[in-house]
């Protein structure tokens, strides 16, 4: 049988340690998933969100101890989260501070800070084929503030309906439980090369857009009501939803 070797390329991130004794919980009242429910030394993917559920930002929460967390996030987006908890922390007791750490994302696997693993590394275009192809939304491409965690599939990966109030959770509860998404992120297989923001059409109307692509393959928002098996255009070149 042959070895599979895994991959693993160097990403830039932002980093905003939240410390102290009020550190957990309230981490616990801003962000979108069970932080709480973390072992140390465990980390899930959240999301900060407006009360009306739009994002400010993707987060991976990593908890160090009890009183110890580390957020990171798109190094464009590490001053606009600390400054978020900053405004919402009133009488918490805990620090907010950036800090500075050196992240590898293992193709399919976790976040390794500062400590290079032991697989192939590649290249950024690799890495981009393979993001589209697992079909992993990113911020600036398919997420911005535009966009409904759950059309990205976020909500899936990213939320839990288990845990207390945190800003954003009606409208996500009850689009959850009782409402309908009007489109979904979906990958495209591609006759050739579609270019970002080109319109999905379908029967000659415009269902969708693309947000990302690579030779052969895309990802875009699809109105839910185009069948799986539709023959779709791209600008000059054919597609079919994967």
């Amino acid at each position: 049988m042959a070895t599979v070797t895994a991959r693993v390329i160097r990403r830039p991130r932002a980093f905003v340690r939240v410390a102290g004794p009020d550190a957990g919980d309230f981490l616990q009242r801003m962000v979108s998933n069970d932080v709480l429910a973390l072992a140390p030394a465990d980390a899930c993917e959240a999301l900060l969100l407006t009360p009306k559920s739009r994002v400010v930002a993707p987060l991976r929460v990593l908890r160090r101890s009890d009183r110890d967390f580390l957020v990171s996030t798109e190094p464009e987006l590490g001053d606009t989260v600390r400054a978020t908890l900053v405004r919402a922390r009133f009488a918490a007791k805990c620090e907010i501070e950036p800090e500075r750490h050196e992240a590898w994302q293992i193709l399919g696997g976790a976040e390794v800070l500062d400590d290079r693993p032991d697989a192939e590394e590649v290249e950024e275009p690799e890495y981009e084929r393979w993001r589209i192809e697992a079909g992993i939304p990113r911020w600036g491409h398919e997420i911005d503030d535009r966009v409904l965690p759950a059309e990205a599939g976020l909500t899936e990966t990213h939320v839990s309906f288990s845990k207390g109030c945190y800003p954003g959770q009606e409208p996500i509860a009850r689009q959850h439980h009782r409402g309908k998404l009007n489109r979904r992120l979906r990958v495209l297989d591609v006759d050739g090369t579609a270019e970002p923001g080109a319109e999905i059409v379908y029967a000659g109307k415009a269902v969708g857009r693309i947000t990302s692509a690579v030779s052969g393959i895309a990802l875009g928002y699809v109105r839910v009501e185009v069948p799986d098996d539709a023959d779709l255009e791209v600008g000059s070149v054919r597609a079919r939803l994967h």
